[in-house]
């Protein structure tokens, strides 16, 4: 009998992808199989609507070590027998149905993807986005349990979190999200595949034992939208960061016993994710009994066992000979290492029940879901909001000083402390440059080198504009990286959007990818992993595309680097990127100022990809050259913010001495991009503008440090006043 609408509906499967499934099984699929396929074809599996964008991105590097999309997290050669395996991930469903522990697991799962690659976790980063805060007690609500449950599982763990962001709009109102990136070291080259590497290799189940949790996570929650749903609390994974500590250096133990071929997280979609796609990449059949999982709950069904998402769970492919040595290496740490099948010769996976077979299946339509190409015209709605002129608001009732303060209390500018402060971002000792500044610099022990990582993305410059809203992701995250003397290698991506069924949100994803593509090439670095999280809706409305970019860097000498921090009285204040300090109206596309005084978002954002790439090089020769005291990155909050930020930090005052134009908003907060503020002894100017003639960059002298004031042409606040609203804002308005 056809399977009915509710059933299909609950696996988040159209009736014509049943349809196909039938045609390709040339049967009735069993529930069984349903379920599987439900898993493996969901959004969250299966990418469905984004993996023919995603192979338009660039992924070649003479540094790639693993091929963008091969294995569990991309992997990058920087020397010395070093390389980093990176990747950023979304829990944005589970966040918004259950915070801490949506954000905790969130955080588990990408650290398990990272050391299935032979990688030691060595650094955290979240990107966070939530609706407004201020009297809103269900965003007050969910920002402190993310934040509680990215402190809980990262701190008990003992990995860093060193980076980040967290960003407030409307838009995210019924749906937050919650994006966790992790770096981990390989040493030696030593990486592990996802892969058994012949037949009579046994699959190895190890960690947590399996419970319901979970269920229909990546199928329901991670694939359909908020609106009108009903109660997902059950599909929300349950951690335990200690057992996953345990976990990580069992695992990181038993890569080097002989005999031990691969190694794959259980994630999304748990033992069907993880075992059915390390037998498709391993090229072998696989039979698999259910009744041999260790189980936490009674009466648990094959269904229940396969599509479990429970947490700290991992795979290992291992020969037999090897598997006594594996079980007593995990029972020293107290873990579980149970044999749950074997691979074998052929193309199908077998499921058990002890000697009963429950189902048997084709491995290639499992992981072959279909795929949805599309080409949107631009909606009306946003030719309308590109056309219209972001300084039209005019100025607002109030003069620049308290404009300036106010700005410095806006949530998305404020100082992020109150989050950070909550993460031990020096546990392993490697962290030389913390949270709160541009990007992080952790250390490479029993090196010289060090590398900086920082995530980035501006959702309301990306609504305005996909397309070049996302070349400034890529290009604001690599100027973090140059803002701390890094040369950018590598990007990993978390592509955060509505609805892909809808018009617009296709043409948000067409355009967006279209960005990060032109973007990445201009610089001349890989996305070399990452992931798509769709159906970011709530009463019928999507959030802001969001497409995340988390950057890597390597700096070739860890004492040569910069902060954000003011550091010397006397020390010119100089503009790079710009001949002249203020920027003209047409900057206040999109802009924090014009979100906060007049709520709105209009204009047209815009990019020059080619100056970017040149006024980075300049910072970045500054900072190896050792001639600056502070870089900063210019961009929310404009060329005020970025300057009263470094003056707060470094505990000094700030002049930039032009008068002041007209529109002063635009001047003081617009946000053209392609600018750096640093800032240097007197008596190096020149070297700098001889070092900004010889790469074509523009720059200006346009202030000097020192006092205890900010001043802006006529504008002054006292320094105490400016950091009492930056270091206090975020605190004010998410606390109820």
């Amino acid at each position: 009998m056809p399977v009915s609408q509710e059933t299909l509906d609950e696996i988040a499967l159209s009736r014509a992808e049943y349809e196909a499934i039938v045609d390709r099984l040339g049967r009735e699929p069993g529930n069984l199989e349903l379920g599987l396929f439900g898993a493996l074809w969901s959004e969250h599996c299966g990418y469905k609507h984004t993996k023919p964008l995603l192979r338009r991105l660039p992924g070649e590097s003479n540094r790639l070590l693993v091929a963008p999309g091969a294995e569990n997290a991309g992997v990058i050669d920087i020397g010395d027998g070093f390389a980093i395996a990176m990747k950023i991930e979304s829990h944005n469903h589970p966040s918004a149905v259950e915070p801490l522990q949506g954000a905790a697991t969130g955080v588990g799962g990408i650290v398990r993807d990272i050391f299935a690659m032979g990688a030691r976790p060595i650094a955290l980063l979240d990107s966070l986005r939530f609706g407004m805060p201020q009297d809103n007690a269900r965003v007050q609500f969910l920002v402190h349990g993310v934040v509680g449950g990215i402190s809980w599982y990262g701190n008990c763990i003992g990995v860093p979190n060193v980076g980040g962001e967290t960003w407030f709009d409307k838009s995210y109102t019924g749906n937050p999200l919650v994006n966790a990136m992790c770096v981990g070291l390989i040493e030696n080259a030593n990486i592990v595949s996802a892969t058994a590497k012949k037949p009579g290799d046994l699959l190895v189940l190890v960690g947590a034992d399996t419970g319901r949790d979970g269920i229909h996570g990546a199928s329901g929650l991670a694939s359909r939208t908020f609106e009108e749903q009903a109660e997902m609390r059950s599909a929300v994974q349950v951690g335990n960061p200690f057992l996953e500590k345990v976990l990580i250096e069992a695992c990181l133990e038993a890569i080097n016993v002989p005999g031990v071929n691969g190694m794959q997280d259980c994630g999304a979609a748990g033992l069907t994710s993880a075992a059915i796609e390390m037998a498709e990449r391993s090229g072998m059949a696989l039979r698999l009994d259910v009744s041999r999982v260790p189980r936490r709950e009674e009466g648990m069904t094959p269904y229940e066992v396969m599509l479990s998402e429970s947490q700290e769970r991992m795979l290992l492919a291992v020969e037999e000979h090897a598997v006594p040595e594996i079980e007593a290496l995990f029972e020293k740490w107290d873990l579980d290492a149970t044999v749950i099948g074997h691979f074998h010769a052929g193309a199908e996976v077998e499921i058990y029940d002890g000697e009963t077979p429950v189902s048997e299946t084709p491995i290639e339509p499992l992981t072959s879901a279909p795929e949805y190409a599309f080409t949107a015209p631009k909606p009306e709605w946003l030719a309308k909001l590109q056309a219209t002129d972001p300084a039209a608001p005019g100025l607002p009732p109030v003069s620049p000083a308290d404009a300036l303060l106010k700005m410095l209390a806006s949530p998305n500018i404020a100082s992020k402390r109150p989050v950070f402060r909550q993460y031990d971002h020096h546990v392993q000792t490697n962290t030389v440059v913390e949270p709160g500044g541009d990007a992080a610099v952790l250390r490479l022990k029993g090196t010289s080198r060090a590398i900086a990582v920082t995530t980035d993305c501006n959702g309301r410059l990306c609504h305005l504009d996909p397309r070049t809203g996302a070349q400034i992701a890529v290009a604001e995250a690599c100027r973090n990286l140059a803002c701390v003397g890094a040369e950018p290698l590598a990007l990993t991506d978390g592509l955060n959007f509505g609805d892909p069924e809808t018009a617009s949100v296709q043409y948000q994803l067409v355009e967006s990818i279209e960005g990060i593509t032109e973007a990445a090439n201009a610089f001349g670095i890989p996305v070399v992993s990452g992931n798509a999280s769709l159906y970011n809706e709530s009463a019928g409305k999507a959030i802001y595309p969001t497409p995340i970019i988390g950057a890597l860097g390597l700096l070739e000498d860890a004492t040569k680097h910069a902060k954000i921090a003011f550091r010397q009285q006397g020390d010119a204040i100089v503009l790079l990127g710009r001949s002249a300090p203020w920027d003209g109206p047409g900057t206040l596309a999109g802009s924090e100022f014009n979100s906060v005084f007049h709520d709105v978002a209009t204009g047209l954002p815009s990019m020059d990809l080619n100056l970017e790439v040149r006024v980075q090089q300049l910072c970045r020769n500054l900072v190896r050259a050792g001639l600056v005291s502070s870089a900063h990155d210019c961009s929310d909050g404009g060329l005020a913010v970025s300057v009263a930020e470094s003056a707060i930090t470094g505990g000094l005052g700030a002049s930039v001495t032009s008068a002041l134009p007209d529109r002063w908003d635009a001047a003081l907060f617009g946000e053209g991009q392609s600018r750096i503020v640093v800032s240097l002894p007197e008596s190096e100017l020149a070297h700098l503008k001889a070092m900004a003639t010889e790469l074509d960059v523009p720059v200006s002298v346009i202030g000097s440090v020192g006092g205890d004031r900010l001043t802006f042409g006529e504008a002054s606040v006292p320094l105490t006043k400016a950091a009492d609203a930056w270091e206090h804002g975020f605190e004010r308005a998410t606390t109820g």
